[in-house]
């Protein structure tokens, strides 16, 4: 597969129609963050089991001349949502990862399409109303869209668990099964709840009255969220995270993400000289597993809502302190590795306009379908976010009311010296960071194309999607050699499918100085790039 070409604007995503919505929003002179709203939308409906407009997201966004800034649209614990709270409800070792307790987060990601809109219209002369921009969404949710093979096999793969949850019999599954491929899905709900966010405002989600009824109804399903904690939402602004590399400035999300991990990972790498081995080598692998096994570390010890961290996640980036973590890889022996975070369903997107403004965006119900259920009035499915909150006060992500959840969602952005901007990502709990690293390393310090970075056969170590395992797993397409030697060299290897979406659908947008663009979309996905 070869890198699309743009000249004029450029989008990617884990589903075509959503690369095709903020396009067509660019050819009508829309900018970056308005088509990344349309796009967003569009995912939302079109790929029900990985995101949802009940879920949270975050952006980075860099327009020409101005500073790099960023949205986090993450929704804190529900006032009610204590340990104590849980104990009430018989709960007492973990937080249920489906049905209404697992939903006690307030979903963001509406707020940040209303802050992108925003800072379109302030910063970068927007003129689209939010009607245009929901358009497509609101038309595939009400006539229905083609369900794809990964919608399809994940409904049933997960049907046991998920059937029994309030709403989700009826709205994603026909006649008690899952939809068949090609098959038409609509959710005419859904379709009402865009088309009143559209005429009202996202301030419709959290102080209308929309908000009040899905206050009411999460609370007569039993989730501890009630009105007041929609009304004290709001996304808020920030300043990314910044590594300085020896080929530019890459930049990545604050915690409550892990943000900082994929950074330190490159920052890692950039100090062991990592292109004076062989792309996709033992030693380039090895290499990078291990960097990722360093930085890791640092994320489960300290990463998390930052009202509760005692330290600042960008001393982590300092030069020094890289260098004490790639001092302690071995070349030649893999180090002991513990546990990862767990699983993640998330898409990853992103749009270059012909300005420049690049968007790096991620939108996430947490695991397949969040919570699983469904809410039913607006038709919203609901996050599970909150569901990796711990019920022990020790721990570093430990329940407490209005405190953020730590996410493994984080959209990566780089400015290279050369003049390059380049925004990639996925999805894919502990994967994400790893994928970013492979997409940055093979684009970045070997010189491929994005699309060719994509395409070559990826590892993950630890879990991610559907996985409880904490193994090496490698896509079966790597050379067996290179497989042999990192089974000598210690890594316990678990081979995966040629091209498996357990490592993540990736993304990725190169812009040249000259204004030409190349993008890359996962095979993995059903996505594609949209360009012209």
């Amino acid at each position: 597969m070869q890198a699309k070409w743009g000249m004029q604007g450029m989008a990617v995503a884990p589903h075509s129609l959503a690369a095709e919505s903020a396009l067509a929003v660019l050819k009508e002179g829309g900018n970056a963050l308005e088509a990344m709203v349309a796009a967003a939308a569009t995912i939302a409906v079109v790929y029900p089991h990985m995101n949802s407009i009940g879920g949270d997201s975050f952006w980075l966004i860099h327009a020409p001349g101005k500073a790099i800034g960023g949205i986090d649209a993450c929704g804190a614990a529900a006032s009610l949502a204590s340990r104590q709270w849980y104990f009430d409800q018989g709960i007492t070792e973990a937080i249920p990862f489906r049905g209404p307790l697992a939903a006690n987060t307030v979903a963001g990601t509406i707020s940040g399409w209303g802050a992108a809109q925003r800072l379109s219209q302030k910063c970068l002369g927007g003129k689209l109303p939010l009607t245009r921009l929901l358009a497509d969404g609101i038309y595939y949710a009400e006539n229905g869209i083609p369900v794809t093979h990964s919608q399809s096999s994940l409904t049933a793969k997960k049907l046991k668990e998920l059937e029994p949850q309030p709403g989700f019999a009826e709205t994603f599954l026909v006649a008690g099964q899952s939809p068949k491929t090609g098959s038409i899905f609509k959710q005419a709900r859904l379709a009402k709840t865009l088309h009143r966010i559209a005429q009202y405002g996202t301030e419709e989600y959290y102080r209308g009255a929309l908000a009040n009824v899905i206050a009411q109804e999460l609370q007569t399903l039993g989730s501890p969220i009630r009105l007041s904690d929609l009304h004290r939402h709001e996304a808020k602004l920030i300043d990314p995270l910044r590594l300085t590399h020896s080929l530019g400035s890459v930049y990545n999300m604050t915690p409550p993400t892990q943000g900082v991990v994929s950074l330190m990972i490159l920052g890692i790498l950039d100090r062991l000289d990592l292109q004076r081995f062989k792309l996709d080598s033992a030693e380039y692998v090895h290499l990078c597993v291990e960097a990722t096994k360093q930085a890791f570390k640092i994320r489960d010890q300290f990463i998390t809502d930052p009202a509760y961290m005692h330290c600042d996640s960008q001393d982590f980036l300092k030069p020094a302190f890289l260098q004490k973590l790639a001092d302690a890889i071995d070349l030649n022996k893999a180090l002991p590795w513990g546990q990862g975070k767990g699983p993640a369903d998330t898409i990853w997107m992103g749009v270059v306009d012909k300005q420049g403004c690049a968007v790096s965006f991620i939108q996430s119900i947490y695991h397949e379908f969040g919570a699983g259920i469904v809410l039913p009035t607006s038709g919203i499915n609901w996050q599970n976010r909150g569901c990796s909150f711990s019920l022990n006060p020790a721990s570093l992500n430990a329940l407490e009311p209005l405190r953020k959840p730590f996410h493994t969602l984080n959209p990566a952005l780089a400015l290279f010296k050369d003049g390059r901007t380049m925004v990639y990502g996925t999805m894919g709990g502990d994967g994400q960071p790893q994928t970013q690293c492979a997409v940055f390393t093979r684009t970045a310090v070997y010189g491929l194309d994005p699309q060719a970075a994509i395409s070559r056969p990826r590892w993950l170590l630890g879990r991610t999607w559907g996985q409880t395992s904490d193994s090496l797993k490698l896509e079966s397409r790597f050379d067996s050699q290179v497989i042999s030697d990192l089974a000598a060299l210690g890594h316990e290897i678990e081979l995966l499918n040629d091209f498996d979406e357990t490592v993540g659908h990736a993304g990725c947008i190169m812009r040249e100085p000259s204004g030409v663009l190349r993008g890359g979309w996962d095979p993995r996905s059903d996505g594609g790039v949209a360009a012209y």
